[in-house]
């Protein structure tokens, strides 16, 4: 009898034990630290400032990345020009196109940080929860039409192997419909998020906990 009732509460003991364990992890905010690296916040430019609270304004919350940048106002400004350059200044490449090559790419490098941002923007986008999902899972098994199919086959090749890119790789690209000028914006969108994969991975940039819930 004292067995039993010793072996319940050192169940019992467990159990509390671990929705303590529990508590204590969902306290901890994902994205505290936003990076690995002790970077003291630099002074940010008018525009920057204004920039900032833009974002506030307009998503409710500043992204991550941008307060990792943050540090050194010129890199900060030069990484949100770039940015807002490929991502939404006019192009025959569609937003939603866009962002499924971010997420295409960042699904070949692992990135966590653009794999949780860019996959909230395919859902929110396209409208479709799954077609965001199966990107950054497998953009292969996506029921995609031929163009978007061949602009993420070019740019996954582009990621995993760059010298091997030829004039039938282009070629295939202005078969589905894209001009040079479209293929510039393909190239141009691979490398920046290559480039972005590889510093987020670096210093352990975490995503704003707010972009898992989005477009569910």
């Amino acid at each position: 009898m004292a067995g039993t009732v010793a072996k319940a509460a050192g169940k019992k003991a467990d159990k509390n034990t671990g929705k303590k364990a529990a508590a204590k992890t969902a306290a901890v905010a994902d994205d505290d630290p936003i990076i690995a690296l002790k970077l003291p916040a630099g002074d940010l430019s008018t525009a920057m400032t204004a920039y900032f609270q833009k974002c506030q304004d307009k998503l409710g919350f500043i992204p991550n990345v941008l307060v990792a940048y943050a540090f050194d106002n010129a890199k900060l400004e030069a990484f949100a020009a770039m940015y807002n350059d490929l991502m939404l200044a006019p192009s025959g490449l569609s937003k939603l196109e866009r962002e499924m090559i971010a997420v295409a790419v960042s699904a070949q490098n692992r990135c966590y940080y653009c794999l949780t941002a860019h996959g909230a923007a395919v859902r929110q986008y396209s409208g479709n929860p799954l077609l965001g999902e199966q990107i950054v899972m497998n953009h292969r098994v996506a029921r995609l039409d031929k163009r978007q199919r061949a602009m993420l086959d070019f740019a996954v090749k582009l990621t995993n192997t760059p010298a091997e890119i030829e004039e039938p790789d282009r070629d295939n690209l202005r078969r589905v419909g894209f001009s040079d000028r479209d293929i510039w914006d393909i190239a141009a969108i691979t490398g920046f998020f290559n480039m972005s994969n590889r510093v987020a991975s670096a210093t352990d940039m975490r995503p704003n906990p707010v972009y898992h819930g989005q477009a569910r």
